[in-house]
């Protein structure tokens, strides 16, 4: 039988929080992406190929973390993806009207702020190893 290397007290495998870490570090790449050219902070986050791949990571390992802390943090990853996407496409149809193109640069911008957040405050959460309460 392999050894598994824990870390801390709470039985979650070291391999399995660096996964998550690398995950957060994904998101944030993408969201320095955004911050560093043209494309929006929300846009480089649901478009970028960091978060992309991320996302994929989430899904192939969240059967790993099932009973950890760290399932909190894989759902609150996914979830502030497929929001993001969910703001981009209403930002989309608003920008499709005249009227609602100011609204729709309003929505990027929020959305982009709440990536920011989401991020940060879960990758804190994850260095304190407190799962993530949605």
């Amino acid at each position: 039988m392999a050894d598994i290397e824990l870390s801390g007290g709470d039985g979650v495998p070291s391999s399995s929080v660096t996964i998550a870490q690398v995950i957060y570090g994904l998101h944030t790449l993408s969201i320095l992406i955004g911050l560093t050219s043209a494309i929006t902070i929300v846009g480089a986050f649901v478009f970028g190929i960091p978060s992309i791949i991320a996302v994929v990571l989430n899904y192939a390992y969240q059967h790993t973390v099932r009973g950890t802390f760290l399932e909190s943090h894989f759902r609150w990853q996914i979830r502030t993806f497929w929001f993001a996407l969910l703001w981009i496409v209403i930002g989309m149809m608003l920008f499709v009207t005249l009227i609602g193109i100011p609204l729709a640069w309003v929505t990027c911008i929020a959305a982009g702020a709440w990536v920011i957040y989401r991020v940060a405050r879960g990758w804190l959460a994850l260095q304190d190893r407190k799962p993530m309460l949605v």
